[in-house]
């Protein structure tokens, strides 16, 4: 194809000689030569850090795999163990499996134990001291069904406070049975406070608001 300059001025490109030809061919060797001495020599010089950062590479990448199976060998004993203490309606291992893992596999593992059980230690302490939101806030409904009778109607709905929000997967039946610990103490007029929380709420479940209205 035609260049612009031969184009516009009907002038044909110069070409090159064969000793221009000859001194690029020398030019791109000797360019060649120089970069491939000189990547010889930041090989050289750092050899110790690229095989250093290579070794680590391998090492990390090597950590990741064995932890990844370590990890998933330890949720397959787990998983076995607590089939078993199910299986065996033993609450003791349960308990001890509770002690021995986390999250709530742990906060399961002490519930079941004492459901098995009925030891109030156990639900005690994972109303206290549970992994997840979801089994400190059922455990501390465990607890009120227990002691709730020893409780002043005050002490209950302190003790449910952190229930007070629907964060929790128990708002509704923890307003329930505040309203209802405060009716059977006879105080209707804070019992009707938590009763038409829940029945001016549309979110809530058609059970607990149809319970709250025939107590209000």
């Amino acid at each position: 194809m035609a260049t612009m300059l031969e184009r516009n001025k009907k002038i044909k490109a110069p070409q090159k000689t064969r000793q221009e030809y000859a001194e690029d061919a020398l030019y791109r060797e000797v360019w060649e030569d120089v970069n491939n001495e000189k990547t010889l020599q930041f090989v050289k010089k750092y050899s110790r850090h690229i095989i250093g950062g290579a070794l680590a590479i391998l090492i990390v990448a090597t950590g990741i795999q064995i932890g990844l199976r370590t990890h998933r060998a330890n949720q397959i004993a787990t998983a076995t163990a607590y089939e078993m203490a199910i299986e065996n309606t033993d609450a003791n291992a349960l308990a001890a499996l509770a002690d021995n893992s986390s999250g709530a596999t742990a906060d399961l593992a002490l519930f079941n134990a004492y459901m098995i059980d009925q030891d109030v230690a156990k639900i005690e302490k994972l109303a206290t001291s549970g992994n997840t939101r979801d089994f400190r806030d059922l455990a501390k409904l465990h607890v009120i069904g227990i002691r709730g009778d020893e409780m002043s109607a005050a002490d209950v709905e302190k003790y449910l406070a952190d229930l007070n929000t629907k964060s929790s997967p128990f708002y509704y039946t923890a307003s329930l049975t505040i309203a209802q610990k405060y009716l059977a103490s006879g105080d209707a007029e804070n019992a009707n406070k938590w009763l038409d929380k829940i029945i001016s709420d549309p979110d809530a479940p058609a059970v607990i608001s149809g319970n709250a209205a025939a107590l209000r």
